[in-house]
């Protein structure tokens, strides 16, 4: 419900998705992610200008920068996320909304007094758990060290906690608000029960024919067009070398002396051993237990026997003599391990009362001499040895990571067998392969090149419980149209299917003006002459839309957005066709009296108000300080980001 008042009453979530980053950001410096904030703060911008907020300029640098550190934030979220993934859900925008109103907010907080004074970004630097030193305090050697490795610079950290503090401090108090009036409410809570009476045709490009094929020149500029549907994201070769247990296995062997210390350390699982399970029952007095022991022995079993009594058996399985002496005597672990199996014992007096048994079974076994036990402990002794030579490697790599070894340098050094991998996704597959095909490379490796960044030093990454691997990035290709030639067949394909659909939606659009003018829908469908399918009624409550999973779909968001006795039209996903949608009648009720539904209702609404406020704010504070925004500037950028530019030269 929560989601659907939210298109209910417009909010845009952009803006509050744009806030929510601007809330964590500096938590997300808190927890280490230092490379997650910008490159120094110039107070000379350059390259060109995407936007002007109030006195300050974004260029396309920052920008450019600011939208390869967010893909990097969301990747801890969404792991397989690439750019050009998140450019088509409007990344980049919601990237440039964010900068935009933490520039804003700094500027208009400033002009009403607010100061975020360097005490305050003191404070909130050392209070990063990640710049800590052994002591547990604020370690100026490890920030510094920070800095060096991520490529920032302490202005540019304290530039942006400084904004993202002003920006803060004037949203937390407005966010939390809830109240919603009951007037308001009620209006919106009429709303859900609130029904609408419709038809619905439906027209496929299926039912168009395409006869003319494409010309050369319709195809490229058709792939032109939509070079962005047909990019492959940003791929990554990756130079990787897998220490695994089985590469030293082969090579350590264990000696006598090996295995002869092995056999002392583990005698007790070698030595002779004997083990009984029994039943046990213990009854209050010598009576009980004699009464239910003559049960025993005169053919009802134990277990039923004590049951009758009121008693309930335990079973002491796999027990050596002494362990089953301290559960219950040695009087009974005596008798015990000298009855024959399925014996019976007792009574016998215990702390607990009298206790009767009964021995289920033996285990005993003889003593395993070191010669019979010499192939076990052989194998035990090298998964020992390979364990710590496993573990010396990691360590010595990890040293040689720390002395700024490179990746050629450290496979050198422990003469290991470097791998490069094809360019692969973020989830380790390669593009030019069917996609249910293995990924290339495992998924820690993919992970931890995608994270990097060019000039990083090589890490060290887990790839399964025993296993682990160097790993360094090797050459980055950027998100990119492929050349016309390889995708002609696909392009063909969809320019075909695309004309269709423009078929199908003059079709759909005649169908529209006809039952706007009061033509039944069935009827105007006929008059077409392309064979359709029938038209269907469509009824539906809004409240209905509430409890949509995964979205209102398209026609039904539609259908609530139309006044009575009119006619619309809505593409299909995926160029299947068009719907054409007639709006009969709407039925509305007043939920005045429905507390239940208005107190839900308020409930519902106020979780959200204080978001929709911060957003009207930001709003304003952009009236108050002046933002423009050069649409051909973050046109030009977005083609950039994404390979269009590639599409140009076909």
């Amino acid at each position: 419900m929560l989601s659907f008042f939210r298109r209910l009453i417009n909010s845009k979530v952009g803006v509050f998705v744009t806030l929510g980053v601007l809330v964590v950001i500096a938590a997300m410096f808190a927890l280490g992610d230092v490379a997650g904030l910008r490159n120094g703060n110039s107070a000379t911008p350059t390259g060109d200008v995407v936007a002007t907020v109030g006195k300050e300029k974004v260029t396309e640098a920052e920008l450019r920068d600011r939208v390869q550190r967010d893909v990097e934030n969301f990747r801890a979220q969404q792991p397989n996320l690439d750019l050009a993934q998140y450019i088509a859900g409007s990344g980049l925008e919601g990237s440039l909304d964010r900068t935009i109103d933490t520039i804003g907010f700094e500027q208009f907080g400033e002009a009403q007094g607010l100061v975020i004074t360097k005490r305050a970004i003191d404070g909130k630097i050392a209070s990063i758990p990640g710049l800590q030193g052994p002591d547990g305090k604020f370690s100026q050697a490890v920030y510094d060290n920070a800095l060096q490795r991520t490529r920032q610079t302490d202005a540019g950290i304290r530039a942006d906690l400084k904004r993202d503090m002003m920006s803060q401090f004037l949203i937390v108090p407005t966010i939390g608000a809830s109240q919603v009036p009951k007037g308001v409410a009620t209006i919106y809570a009429s709303l859900l029960l609130e029904k609408r009476h419709a038809h619905i045709a439906v027209v496929p490009t299926t039912a168009v024919t395409v006869d003319t094929p494409p010309t050369d020149a319709e195809i490229a500029a058709f792939y032109k067009q939509n070079a962005a549907r047909y990019t492959i994201p940003e791929r990554r070769q990756i130079r990787y070398a897998v220490i695994a247990p089985k590469d030293f296995a082969a090579q350590l062997t264990a000696s006598d002396a090996e295995i002869a210390a092995a056999y002392k350390a583990g005698f007790a699982k070698y030595n002779a051993v004997a083990r009984r399970t029994v039943t046990r029952v213990v009854a209050a007095d010598r009576a009980s237990a004699d009464a239910i022991l003559a049960k025993a022995k005169a053919g009802t079993p134990l277990d039923a026997a004590a049951r009758a009594a009121g008693l309930e058996p335990t079973s002491l399985k796999e027990q050596e003599k002494d362990a089953l002496a301290a559960q219950t005597s040695a009087e009974f672990a005596t008798a015990a391990f000298a009855a024959p199996k399925g014996g019976l014992i007792g009574p016998s007096k215990s702390a607990l009362g009298y206790m009767i048994g009964r021995v289920d079974s033996f285990d005993d076994r003889a003593l395993i001499p070191l010669e019979a036990a010499r192939a076990d402990l052989s194998k035990q002794v090298i998964a020992q040895k390979t364990t710590a030579k496993v573990r010396a490697v990691h360590d010595a790599l990890d040293d040689a990571i720390s002395n700024k070894a490179t990746f050629d340098q450290i496979v050198a050094q422990q003469k290991l067998s470097p791998q490069t991998s094809v360019p692969v996704l973020a989830s380790g597959q390669d593009p030019t392969l069917p996609p249910s095909t293995p990924p290339a490379v495992a998924k820690g490796i993919a992970d931890a090149a995608f994270a990097a960044q060019p000039g990083d030093a090589p890490q060290l990454v887990p790839v399964d419980n025993d296993s682990f691997a160097v790993v360094a990035l090797g050459k980055i290709t950027a998100a990119a149209a492929p050349p016309l030639a390889q995708v002609r067949p696909s392009i063909v394909r969809d320019f075909t299917l695309d004309r269709a659909a423009k078929k199908a939606r003059e079709i759909a659009r005649t169908v529209m003006l006809a039952a706007s003018k009061g033509t039944p829908l069935q009827q105007a469908i006929t008059a077409t002459g392309v064979k359709l399918p029938p038209v269907q009624p469509l009824d539906k409550a809004r409240a209905e839309l509430a409890n949509a999973q995964g979205g209102v779909p398209p026609p039904l968001a539609l259908l609530f957005s139309m006044s009575e006795r009119t006619a619309k039209i809505i593409a299909a996903p995926g160029n299947a066709g068009w719907y054409v949608i007639y709006l009969d009648k709407i039925e509305r009720t007043d939920a005045g009296n429905r507390p239940d539904l208005i107190k839900a209702t308020q409930a519902d609404i106020g979780k959200m108000v204080g978001r929709e406020y911060v957003g009207q704010f930001a709003k304003a504070v952009r009236k108050v300080v002046g933002v423009k925004i050069s649409t051909p500037e973050v046109a030009k950028l977005k083609a950039s980001l994404t390979g269009q530019e590639v599409s140009d030269q076909q």
